[in-house]
């Protein structure tokens, strides 16, 4: 009796620990060559999971109580490699940081398919590099208007070179309707991607809901659309030079240009003359411009308005950086402005140039 006793106890310990290891997510692997690095650091989202020391033979191993996949990022030193952890699944990853771009991932299917999407991140990450570290040379002796000119045209080389890295992304989540697809997206640029990121999240409305990373990345987007096409103008008021009260909502039953500027950025005083040239163009046809200045010298902000012969309605706080619309109208750089129609929805942002009098031409004609 007690054998049999002791045979069912040893089979039971043995269903347990099936059922356990349904509900663990694992990872095993090697770090060849270290050097200095001691711990493998295990991160969801932004959200550092834990952290495990490397042990004989450089060898790390962590497990997590999980009923469900997580998309974490294993960090190495500086490289950090997304892998998909599914409960039930022995995963092991190996990398030699000799050639850390070189890593190998078995036992997971979607880790093994996030693999053959890393090149094309790779790549991205060095452009946003290169751009970078240019940028930083070139502005190194340059005065804050020099600065905020090269910022202008900097911002505008990155968004035409990630153009074709959107288009990857977006293949690779219809390819993949699963977290990998999910991971490509969330490498997406907000200013560069701004639809096919709305329009992915309403495709995973319903999808990985327990999932951190993912909830995190939707409730950007939902901050994201507040700005997007077609939404309505954030509501503000503020005042004019003569300290007169000015609603966004005055505005309606006009197409109006909000335009975020100052009088020390020199890429907005350089656009001037072209808003002045359309405002006068267009303002017996239904548009104007309303311009928000982010200054917090008025005499600076007023003999700007006098100089560059900018004779619509102007507004500010005067507080700078400091001021509510930078966080409403969430600012990262001026000149930025938005076009709403007459029923004060955002039609398009950031037109400059020639981009802003073909529009106007084609919809006011």
């Amino acid at each position: 009796m007690q054998k049999v006793l002791g045979f069912v106890g040893m089979l039971g310990a043995m269903l347990l620990a099936s059922c356990s290891n349904k509900n663990v997510i694992h990872i095993s692997g090697q770090i060849e060559n270290p050097g200095n690095i001691k711990v493998v650091s295990f991160y969801e989202g932004d959200r550092k999971l834990d952290s495990v020391f490397l042990a004989d033979g450089n060898k790390f191993k962590f497990e997590r109580e999980a009923t469900q996949p997580r998309l974490l990022s294993i960090a190495v030193g500086n490289n950090k490699y997304p892998v998909i952890l599914t409960p039930g699944e022995q995963l092991t990853f190996n990398a030699d940081m000799f050639s850390p771009e070189d890593y190998k991932v078995e036992g997971s299917e979607l880790s093994a398919v996030l693999k053959d999407f890393a090149p094309y991140k790779r790549r991205k990450e060095f452009v946003q590099d290169s751009l970078q570290s240019s940028f930083a040379q070139a502005t190194s002796d340059k005065s804050s208007e020099e600065i905020e000119s090269l910022r202008f045209a900097y911002l505008t080389e990155f968004k035409a070179k990630l153009a074709a890295y959107t288009q990857q992304a977006v293949a690779f989540a219809q390819k993949n309707p699963n977290l990998a697809g999910f991971y490509a997206m969330s490498t997406l640029d907000p200013e560069v991607a701004e639809k096919e990121i709305l329009a992915y999240t309403d495709q995973i409305a319903d999808k990985f809901t327990e999932n951190r990373y993912v909830s995190q990345f939707k409730e950007e987007a939902q901050k994201l659309k507040v700005l997007a096409i077609g939404q309505p103008a954030p509501a503000f008021s503020s005042f004019t030079p003569g300290n007169k009260p000015v609603n966004l909502s005055d505005f309606k039953g006009k197409y109006v240009l909000v335009d975020f500027w100052a009088s020390w950025c020199a890429p907005c005083r350089q656009e001037n003359p072209n808003i002045v040239q359309q405002y006068n163009l267009y303002k017996d046809k239904g548009f104007t411009v309303l311009g928000v200045s982010l200054d917090n010298n008025p005499g600076s902000w007023m003999r700007a308005i006098k100089d560059d012969h900018l004779d619509w309605t102007q507004v500010s706080d005067l507080q700078a950086w400091s001021s509510d619309l930078v966080k409403s109208y969430r600012l990262k750089s001026i000149p930025t402005s938005y076009l709403l129609d007459p029923n004060g929805l955002i039609v398009a942002k950031n037109l400059r140039g020639k981009e802003l009098s073909d529009f106007l031409a084609k919809t006011l004609r």
